[in-house]
């Protein structure tokens, strides 16, 4: 609900001339109401010139947007294009209006309250990810240092200094334009502080040399992932050459760790690597998916000293021993969401499967099952392992063989999970022709009846509906989740690709002339 006073900040600021022209008038306590207000309804130009103007010491768009006294409604996931330029555009133009040096309270802008969702309520349905949000910051400091050098400017205005929180979303499309930001950072008045870093589709050389450049003893989440080769010898030069000392999420691309191909020079390497990852304290959140660590996973992990609150250790190979020591470490008590995807872990570890789960029940919020062939034989055993999880906020187990008469039954546990409100099921196996097998391929996800399906998913909702769980939302993205990241860059990912692929056949080719 609109209070009184936001509904008359919406009637000012959807007059934007009127609105403009008037802004010198307007109370400095007011202007976060009226920032809220032409941002739900797009009014670029007001928000530019707030932004301008802006007459606080902090700027943090996550709390501006949120949940506020006049209008509860959180604004933070409308990564509105028209508004974010609007914004950004209005920092740089704050540091180079003519009003005097002095006034300029600012110190603090934090863009990092930024949500990237799949379906944008904007009307404009034009977003600014995180990637696009990095590349027009930096170009913009970079315009702003040319301006100053081009116009005179009162000598005060140098000794402006106006921290920029931000998640930086670096791939090999706009890493010069980054580079050359972070290099000049110190003599641009809006100084760009890197909260959490993610690189895609980077060489090693560039990713180890801006990696340098965030600062790297303020990076609070690292992500290197899809096509950067890092890989264990690589990780080990970058953690004896860099400290993390605030970092609290690491992500790993894939085969980071490949126990198949270790010698015997390898582990010391991983155990070198596990006691650097010891003295990242702050460290609670680490993706390793798809590197297989088969029977390695204590090594890597008992050095920690913080419990882990979340692991993604899907589609590593997991044996019972490494089962075993998650069921049995201090992580297990601590972890909110787990990812075990492509483990078989209703017949290959049940008992530690079960145990682990029985461990983690009080803090669980994610569980991530997908592709585990957890079969209708497997449904009482899961029941009795998600009941205690009372917390459990989402559960997704797509790509599991379970029939239509399977998720029945699991639905009517669902309902009985206080907190849950995402799931994410597998289209039922009897929806599919005899002839497909498990794991599906792409190539056969789409080829079930959509009669059925539609038929089994009514049924489902309706299980929800009469216990009154409508809070629940139930779906079945057929591809896995949305990405806003791979959203936005797909393009790029794809083009890299296919230049790696390239090069490949080509050093192929190279070797079988050489060898004839």
């Amino acid at each position: 609900m609109k209070s009184l006073r936001f509904i008359s900040a919406e009637a000012l600021v959807s007059n934007a001339e009127f609105a403009r022209k008037n802004l010198s008038s307007v109370a400095h306590n007011l202007f976060p109401l009226l920032f809220k207000a032409s941002y739900l309804l797009e009014q670029g130009e007001v928000i530019h010139d707030l932004v301008e103007n802006w007459p606080l010491a902090d700027f943090n768009v996550g709390k501006l947007l949120g949940t506020t006294v006049d209008y509860q409604e959180d604004l933070s996931s409308r990564a509105c294009c028209v508004c974010l330029e609007s914004c950004l555009v209005g920092l740089r133009d704050y540091v180079l209006n003519c009003s005097s040096p002095y006034s300029k309270r600012l110190k603090v802008v934090d863009l990092t309250g930024i949500k990237d969702v799949e379906f944008q309520l904007c009307k404009c349905k034009k977003t600014m990810g995180r990637w696009a949000r990095t590349e027009l910051l930096s170009k913009l400091c970079f315009e702003l240092l040319c301006e100053m050098q081009r116009l005179q400017f009162n000598p005060c205005i140098f000794d402006i200094a106006i921290d920029v929180l931000i998640e930086l979303f670096v791939t090999e499309q706009n890493y010069e334009l980054v580079v050359q930001a972070l290099l000049l950072r110190c003599h641009c008045p809006l100084k760009i502080r890197c909260v959490a870093f993610r690189a895609d589709s980077l060489t090693l050389r560039k990713l180890f040399y801006i990696i340098k450049l965030t600062d790297p003893s303020s990076l609070r989440k690292l992500e290197v992932v899809h096509n950067i080769r890092l890989e264990m010898e690589h990780l080990e030069v970058l953690f004896n050459n860099i400290y993390f000392p605030q970092l609290t999420s690491l992500t790993l691309p894939a085969r980071a760790f490949n126990v198949q191909r270790f010698t015997a020079e390898d582990e010391p390497i991983l155990m070198t690597i596990g006691e650097k990852m010891s003295q990242m304290t702050q460290l609670t959140e680490l993706s390793l998916a798809f590197s297989t660590l088969t029977g390695r996973i204590r090594k890597l992990l008992s050095p920690l000293k913080t419990p882990l609150k979340l692991l993604d250790v899907s589609n590593c190979s997991l044996n019972h021993a490494d089962m075993a020591y998650l069921a049995n470490s201090l992580h297990s008590n601590h972890l909110e969401v787990l990812d075990l995807s492509g483990h078989n872990v209703a017949d290959l570890y049940p008992s530690t499967f079960f145990k682990l789960l029985s461990h983690c029940s009080r803090t669980l919020k994610s569980l991530i099952l997908e592709e585990c062939n957890i079969q209708d034989i497997h449904v009482n055993m899961l029941t009795l392992g998600l009941l205690p999880c009372q917390k459990l906020h989402e559960f997704k187990f797509l790509g599991n063989p379970l029939s239509s008469r399977a998720l029945k039954c699991l639905f009517n546990v669902f309902i009985d999970l206080p907190m849950l409100k995402y799931i994410e099921f597998p289209v039922p196996r009897d929806c599919y022709p005899n002839s497909v097998t498990y794991p599906i391929d792409d190539a056969d996800l789409s080829k079930f009846d959509p009669q059925k399906y539609r038929k089994v998913s009514e049924d489902l909702n309706t299980i929800l509906l009469q216990a009154n769980r409508e809070d629940i939302k139930a779906s079945t993205p057929l591809f896995g989740s949305y990405d806003a990241a791979i959203q936005e860059t797909g393009k790029e990912l794809g083009s890299y690709l296919l230049k790696s692929f390239k090069e490949t056949l080509e050093n192929f080719n190279k070797a079988l002339q050489e060898m004839n």
